[in-house]
């Protein structure tokens, strides 16, 4: 084939796809961007990121959380806080977040098909539209596949959008539930189960793994679940769910039973065990594209499927599954297909990593147990937000900041940040590592005081403390 319809075909208009196409356009492409979906912005804008982050937001705001250290732990915004004042704030986000991506497509010249599409050979996609023109065909020189992933779901679960759902119906509920099940203390479970502990929500978390969140530095791990706890959160570790049922009475309860043998009860259970690729209906057999048991695609350094001219991006590609990775990996998939910054690889450099629990935390770099893992000698530096006055200002006795570095050269090895604006602060730290910066630009720097900021001088005086013992 010679000639094709396009130069760029886009299949999912979340982060990763929007900047395929944009980056494409950019530099004089003819591209469309496939949508299955009504409207646009794929997981990230629907039902994951934006909504979940505008959920907690809400929450917040509404529950006075953020102020109970200075006022006491009665203090509310709002006493009876409803589903329905947590997603007006919610959908208001999602419909200008929605209308800022169809605003970027038309700006860019992007052509924005509203259709399902399936692969027929590696060159061709079949489009099944919604809206009365049926199926046809159309042609592209490159492929970038952005089509996100789906909740994971057990066909033996009675899921009914309500009180058994997963994080992708949360928009769509209907009521709070007063006492709540959370199955699976992955980020997105975690997350939800501070997020409804705030609330003033009875939350119970279940998950096979001994450890909150294992993959974090393992006391930032101990600070979280030391917080979840003393916010009411009860955790069942090591404990795996045999079956759940909904028990129909005058108030609907749903009951999981554990292999431990112990039944819970609650008016609600959040089933929450990961995500799956969305590539089920896409026929990637027709085109030879690989994928694996969790439907996910495997690419290469510069996210090529097997198939060299058809790439794949975001959430569809597994680890590390965040929106600010997807951004990168779209523009970086779009630059290689079409010939320009070939180096440009999907390492994207040093990423950090948020996790938007209550308190938030972000963490860049190694964590303690990986060095010690990989036997390299370090050192560390810690500040509490109890011991800064902006944390004593905002009412956050239990943040903390903790710097990694090498008691050699003293650069820095990783940064791991739990409390308030977290997500935020790991930013000061990404650069400092990016320009392989060491713990002494942090004590001869000037912050602004009183801010949280200063957190991070606070650490590396604080590390050298330790280094002259």
């Amino acid at each position: 084939m010679t000639s094709f319809d396009y130069d760029l075909i886009v299949i999912g208009s979340g982060p990763s796809g929007q900047r395929a196409a944009i980056q494409a356009a950019k530099i004089g492409k003819r591209v469309s961007i496939i949508e299955k979906n009504k409207s646009v912005g794929g997981v990230c804008t629907n039902t994951g990121t934006i909504p979940s982050k505008t959920f907690r937001e809400a929450a917040l705001h509404l529950s006075g959380f953020r102020e109970r250290g200075i006022y006491g732990s009665s203090y509310r915004v709002k006493q009876n806080i409803s589903i329905e004042d947590l997603l007006f704030r919610v959908q208001q986000v999602i419909n200008l977040g929605i209308d800022l991506v169809k605003n970027q497509m038309s700006r860019n010249r992007v052509e924005l098909i509203e259709a399902k599409a399936s692969f027929i050979d590696p060159h061709r996609i079949e489009l099944t539209s919604d809206n009365g023109d049926g199926k046809h065909q159309i042609t592209g020189d490159k492929i970038v596949i952005a089509c996100g992933t789906d909740a994971a779901r057990d066909s033996n679960l009675p899921f009914d959008g309500q009180r058994v759902f997963t994080s992708d119906d949360i928009p769509g509920l209907k009521q709070l539930a007063r006492s709540i099940i959370i199955v699976g203390a992955g980020v997105i479970g975690v997350e939800y189960a501070t997020m409804f502990a705030a609330l003033g929500i009875k939350v119970t978390i279940i998950d096979k793994r001994a450890t909150l969140l294992p993959f974090l530095d393992h006391e930032i791990s101990a600070a979280l679940t030391y917080v979840a706890q003393q916010n009411n959160i009860t955790m069942r570790l090591s404990e795996e769910v045999v079956s759940m049922q909904i028990i129909e009475s005058d108030i609907k309860t749903v009951e999981v039973k554990l292999k431990s043998g112990k039944v819970l009860r609650a008016e609600a259970c959040l089933y929450s065990i990961g995500r799956i690729g969305a590539t089920e209906n896409l026929a990637l057999d027709r085109a030879g594209i690989n994928r694996d048991d969790r439907n996910r695609i495997t690419v290469n350094e510069y996210f090529q499927t097997n198939i060299s001219h058809i790439y794949a991006v975001g959430d569809v590609i597994g680890f590390p599954a965040l929106a600010s990775a997807s951004y990168e990996q779209g523009r970086a998939a779009a630059r290689h297909a079409f010939g320009i910054n070939d180096e440009l690889k999907s390492g994207i450099g040093l990423s950090p990593y948020g996790i938007y629990t209550i308190p938030e935390i972000s963490t860049i770099g190694k964590s303690e147990h990986e060095l010690t893992d990989e036997g390299v000698p370090y050192e560390i530096g810690k500040a509490h937000y109890r011991e800064i006055a902006r944390g004593q200002i905002i009412g956050d006795s239990t943040g903390i900041l903790k710097l990694i570095f090498s008691p050699d050269d003293k650069k820095i090895l990783g940064i791991h940040i739990l409390g308030e604006g977290a997500s935020e602060l790991i930013h000061i730290g990404q650069a400092v590592m990016a320009h392989e910066g060491t713990i002494d630009y942090f004590v001869n720097a000037v912050f602004n005081f009183p801010t949280l900021g200063e957190c991070y001088k606070t650490a590396a005086l604080d590390g050298l403390n330790r280094l002259s013992i």
